[in-house]
């Protein structure tokens, strides 16, 4: 055993970061013949605190976007600090700085958003003017969409922040990625799922991206840590994300998935009140394709655009 970290592994402090980077740092480990009792010796967990973890009382679209939960990080790997970072797939922008990249894609949680009330079992369901809290756009937006007489209240913080406040009667009912609760060991308190073809989630939702220098973007050790089928559908909702230039002040969902070769997108964006929403929807063959990853990339792209040219200035930039 070397007496020397083989890999560092940059992440956030919260409980959720945590839990996952944890799951990635028994996969490096594995991939590198580490046994799992050293795991935390050979990769250990480098925690960097980011100015999205530190500001908790402004949407994240007021105070920068939600770049500012992965620059702190991304600079311990320019600096050479850490060798990796793991981030929420939804959290990472469009374009990451020169010499970075996303080397590997693990599989995917599910992806779909999952609703919480003290008592209605589902967005529907909840009283005439009732309270919904979140600091997603998309999701108030996409809610609105359905209740528009719904008061939706800002609500940021860890997971256990949200639910704590939804328990204290500050909110009747809020949105939350399942992923995350799934993780977190949470899977069991939602009262419903969305329906994400209906109400696509964020792109990438539901995955991980590993990120690295360019130079180790194809080490053994994250090679082993990539998951094909997670890749091909990330890689048509991130073409849909930066078609549309999104980022947290523009309301976009995007929900990709592969049935018997082919890949299905569903791409919406919609103005911040919900009133006005615009939708599009396509497929494409790639089981016998030599660059899936590339194809699909390239039907976000299609798809965004084609959003973008319908919503004109109806989407918040």
């Amino acid at each position: 055993m070397p007496t020397q970290p083989l890999v560092r592994i940059g992440a956030r402090g919260s409980k959720l970061s945590r839990a996952q980077s944890g799951q990635m740092q028994r996969r490096i480990a594995a991939a590198l013949g580490v046994p799992l009792e050293q795991a935390e010796t050979a990769c250990p967990l480098v925690i960097i605190s980011t100015t999205g973890d530190r500001v908790q009382d402004r949407r994240l679209m007021d105070i920068g976007g939600k770049g500012l939960f992965t620059k702190e990080i991304e600079e311990a790997l320019l600096d050479g600090r850490i060798d990796c970072a793991v981030h929420s797939m939804k959290d990472m922008p469009a374009a990451l700085p020169p010499g970075l990249c996303i080397a590997a894609v693990p599989e995917r949680e599910d992806p779909r958003d999952a609703f919480l009330s003290r008592g209605p079992a589902r967005l529907e369901d909840l009283a005439q003017g009732a309270r919904l809290g979140t600091a997603s756009l998309r999701r108030q937006a996409q809610s609105l969409h359905r209740r528009p007489d719904l008061a939706v209240e800002m609500l940021r913080g860890n997971v256990d922040t949200r639910i704590a406040k939804l328990q204290a009667d500050e909110v009747d009912a809020i949105l939350l990625a399942y992923a995350g609760l799934r993780r977190l060991g949470l899977g069991h308190l939602p009262t419903s799922l969305i329906d994400p073809i209906e109400c696509p989630p964020a792109p990438g939702q539901g995955a991980l991206a590993i990120e690295t220098l360019d130079k180790n973007r194809d080490l053994p050790w994250v090679r082993a840590l990539r998951h094909e089928a997670t890749i091909v559908t990330v890689a048509a909702e991130r073409g849909a994300l930066t078609a549309l230039e999104a980022s947290c002040k523009t309301a976009i969902g995007a929900h990709a998935w592969l049935e018997d070769g082919v890949l299905k997108l569903v791409v919406e964006a919609l103005s911040s009140d919900g009133r006005q929403r615009f939708r599009h929807s396509a497929e494409t063959d790639v089981a016998q394709l030599a660059e899936p990853e590339a194809s699909a990339h390239d039907l976000g792209l299609s798809l965004g655009a084609a959003v973008k040219a319908a919503a004109g200035d109806a989407i918040g930039h």
